[in-house]
């Protein structure tokens, strides 16, 4: 059998079980089922030394401009997203049996981490992870990607068009209180549905109240916008749809 006829067959093989398993899909999978690609490059895999590190951005801190400043990338990388990957490693020496766990595993299952820990995992792991699936969605050359045909579809048969799902993702995304973030997630039949999680909680989380694998989201706490758009959260969701790279999460919309 090549390649290609072995490749189909483990598809076919696998969307069959996943069908077989009914709606309660989400809850059941496995982390590397449930967010199938890779956000950094390895979140999957346990780091090599046994403690994680700030990834680096594909991209110059300035390179986001006019819609995201340099100054305000550069702060929320190299401080806020630093100081989540510092905290979760000192978590991870308080619970050493944690260690050689991926990113992945850590947050998927926030209720399996040590009760003295719990709460460092979910704040700092989750931190870590959603910032790395952030770098990753956007680009300088934003501007020159689309959705796919698959995505569209998907789109416009829950939203009707682009237009108005970008007006439902931004209600999302404006009317989170506080700090948190906005979400489009997918179930294993690829339906899409719009979710908001509070500080840095994800939901990839099992213990979100809604569950599904992410595939866009935006970082709503003011550290995000503030330098550049002040209180004006609707100009920075605005903004956002300009550095949106549409292949990544096209591609991520392919997985699983």
């Amino acid at each position: 059998m090549n390649n290609s006829n072995t490749n189909s067959r483990r598809s076919f093989l696998k969307k069959g079980a996943l069908a077989a398993i009914g709606v309660g899909v989400l809850n059941s999978l496995t982390a590397n089922e449930l967010y199938a690609g890779t956000v950094n490059g390895n979140l999957e895999m346990p780091p090599v030394d046994g403690a994680f590190e700030l990834p680096k951005l594909d991209y110059a801190y300035g390179a986001l401009e006019p819609f995201i400043d340099a100054k305000t990338m550069e702060i929320h990388h190299s401080k806020h997203h630093q100081t989540y990957v510092t905290k979760l490693n000192e978590a991870i020496e308080k619970a050493p049996e944690l260690k050689g766990k991926s990113l992945m595993e850590l947050v998927a299952n926030i209720n399996a981490a040590p009760e003295s820990v719990r709460t460092a995992i979910r704040n700092h792991g989750g931190g870590h992870f959603n910032h790395s699936f952030f770098w990753k969605l956007m680009s300088p050359d934003a501007k020159n990607t689309t959705a796919s045909a698959e995505l569209t579809a998907a789109i416009n048969a829950k939203w009707t068009s682009m237009d108005n799902f970008k007006v439902e993702f931004a209600k999302s995304a404006t009317g989170v209180f506080g700090s948190g973030w906005a979400w489009l997630i997918k179930d294993k039949e690829n339906n899409l549905s719009l979710t908001t999680t509070a500080n840095q909680d994800s939901p990839i989380m099992d213990i979100a109240a809604m569950r599904g694998k992410p595939i866009l989201g935006i970082d709503v706490w003011e550290h995000a916008y503030y330098l550049k758009h002040q209180n004006k959260r609707a100009d920075y969701v605005a903004d956002f749809w300009n550095v949106l790279d549409w292949n990544q999460v096209s591609k991520w919309f392919m997985e699983l």
